[in-house]
């Protein structure tokens, strides 16, 4: 009996993970230009810069 993931779901974890790679740059150069405004900055900064690294190990992750 083979234990390969489906189609569907490791697409969809790439895909996610690209993603969030996105989200968490966007995020990342948004609070990065307006530091100035925010209270902040850093809890932020950490935030998206997890949101990256999730997004890449969801990208470099392989099925077992």
């Amino acid at each position: 009996m083979s234990r390969e993931a489906p189609v569907g779901l490791t697409f969809m974890e790439k895909l996610m993970g690209i993603l969030m790679i996105i989200v968490g740059a966007h995020w990342f150069y948004t609070t990065y230009t307006n530091m100035g405004s925010l209270p902040v900055p850093t809890l932020l900064l950490g935030g998206a810069l997890a949101l990256i690294i999730l997004g890449i190990v969801l990208l470099i992750a392989k099925f077992r």
